[in-house]
């Protein structure tokens, strides 16, 4: 994955601005108005949510590619953004536990291996009462959409490292957290939630 996101560096913000003004429009400016204290972005990528952030958020961010997390930094200085960008792994995240207040991921579930994994630690880093916030495609729940998911998800898989049939809500409930809010867009493809930590 890390070497797919190095590839993808120089070209992803042209790319994922399509991708976003088809499925996710207003996703990132949502995701990041439910955070508050100290956040934790996992998957910053080339930090495309740093201007989205409140101002009064104290945010980390990790990403597993360096090409990716030089241009976050980039974008943090031309922001004048303080944040605390890391190399890291979202599937052993280098935090304490009950680190954070808030942990979000935006397309990002999607390309991370073990999914299930990354969100037990996400909820891992998460203090009780936290919350953490997932936009993402994910598989959808009419049958006849999940089928051509199904035959397309190899392809995207070999390309781009993007899997097509993840279930956040399921991970989440595996990994303790309850669901606050939950909604499906876009033949159901498309997932904005919400969870606590008890």
């Amino acid at each position: 994955m890390r070497a797919v996101y190095e590839r993808q560096a120089a070209h992803y913000d042209a790319v994922i601005t399509v991708a976003e003004w088809l499925l996710f429009r207003g996703g990132r400016s949502w995701a990041c108005r439910q955070v508050r204290g100290r956040v934790l972005e996992v998957g910053v990528g080339t930090g495309r949510n740093l201007p989205l952030f409140p101002p009064d958020v104290e945010l980390t961010g990790i990403e597993l590619s360096p090409a990716m997390l030089a241009r976050a930094e980039a974008r943090a200085a031309q922001l004048a953004r303080p944040v605390d960008l890391c190399l890291g792994d979202a599937q052993r995240l280098p935090f304490p536990d009950s680190s954070f207040d808030s942990v979000i991921a935006t397309l990002t579930l999607c390309s991370i291996p073990d999914d299930r994994a990354a969100v037990a630690e996400m909820a891992r880093v998460l203090r009780p009462g936290g919350r953490l916030v997932l936009l993402d495609h994910v598989a959808s729940p009419l049958p006849a959409i999940r089928r051509v998911q199904r035959l397309l998800e190899p392809a995207f898989l070999r390309l781009a490292a993007d899997h097509l049939l993840r279930e956040p809500d399921v991970a989440v409930r595996a990994a303790g957290l309850e669901i606050e809010h939950l909604r499906r867009s876009k033949l159901g493809i498309v997932m904005r939630l919400t969870c606590t930590k008890p």
